[in-house]
């Protein structure tokens, strides 16, 4: 175990590697983080972007752990360091949403003692939990630039152009010819599997993404979903539109959702774009209303199993 220090040096973070076995095969890998000298007020699973390295989530994780979480981030299968994408080929985006996202959360649920669950989505990781994957029992989760990734919905032409040559054409090239897609070089992150891609490129290509598949039966799914959902979006993600973002929260109507649309001035930054929530520059702006969210929904998660209440002191803000 590693113990790392907040950037202000008040606060010790204590850091272990971990590795899921995952029931369809293969494995994740990836960190959990907790108050070193405490025992956790509240458990947080951060699922991740398609091709995005679990490295961009350190930041998060440690300041959720330096204020009284347990955090745990990983890759998917295939990804980072969770297997090569060529030993993963044939993995779709629907087995990460379907297998990877609830084992963690299995893995995850039991080590922590009695505390209040959430989880925080990053686009796809939302889409996962917005489908009910990983969402059992849970006081509430997060979704963050989760949208309908329809190509034909990005505002600005170029941007347009440019994912639609990476989504139709080099990427299912690759795919095809490769056995995997080279990621870093089409700058879409980390290196991917095949089918990932293909699926990616098929759900683009539908007015509705992937509640236009048929096999998904993603409406039905996404309306049990019930609970308390936060859905964050930032007005310069040339992806995530508002309009997109609804048209996946639109389809929790069992759930509470509260929406919420920041703009880089209100994180005091120049660009957040798709990726930049998770970047340290976000730390005393728009984490602290995020944690605030967590905070009040683990102040109303129900008392101990044992009919004892659950005493969580919120912790100060530092």
């Amino acid at each position: 175990m590693v113990l790392r220090m907040r950037s202000d040096g008040t606060t010790t973070v204590a850091s272990e590697e971990l590795r899921i076995q995952i029931p369809a095969g293969g494995w994740v890998v990836g960190t959990v983080r907790t108050p070193a000298d405490e025992a956790p007020r509240g458990l947080v699973v951060v699922h991740p972007a398609t091709a995005v390295p679990e490295r961009l989530y350190t930041g998060f994780a440690e300041f959720l752990a330096a204020h009284g979480y347990a955090a745990v981030t990983y890759d998917y299968r295939g990804t980072g360091r969770s297997g090569s994408p060529r030993d993963h080929r044939a993995l779709r985006m629907r087995d990460w949403m379907a297998d990877d996202v609830p084992a963690v959360a299995a893995w995850a649920r039991p080590r922590f003692g009695d505390v209040p669950q959430l989880a925080v989505g990053h686009s796809i990781g939302g889409h996962a939990l917005a489908l009910g994957n990983g969402s059992r029992g849970l006081a509430g989760f997060v979704t963050v630039a989760s949208h309908a990734g329809v190509t034909a919905t990005i505002p600005d032409r170029s941007e347009r152009a440019r994912v639609r040559l990476i989504l139709r054409v080099l990427g299912p090239a690759t795919a095809r010819v490769l056995g995997y897609v080279p990621g870093r070089r089409l700058s879409l992150g980390e290196d991917m599997p095949a089918a990932a891609m293909l699926e990616w490129s098929r759900w683009s290509q539908l007015s509705g993404y992937f509640f236009d598949d048929a096999t998904m039966h993603a409406a039905a799914d996404a309306a049990r979903v019930t609970g308390d959902v936060l859905a964050i979006g930032f007005t310069d993600d040339p992806w995530a539109t508002p309009a997109q973002i609804d048209a996946i929260t639109d389809h929790l109507t069992t759930a509470r959702v509260e929406r919420r649309t920041w703009s880089p001035a209100d994180g005091g930054v120049e660009r957040i774009g798709h990726t930049g929530f998770f970047r340290r520059g976000l730390r005393d702006t728009l984490w602290p209303q995020l944690l605030d969210w967590l905070d009040a929904r683990v102040e109303a998660a129900p008392a101990q199993k044992d009919g004892t209440v659950s005493l969580r002191a919120r912790k100060p803000r530092r």
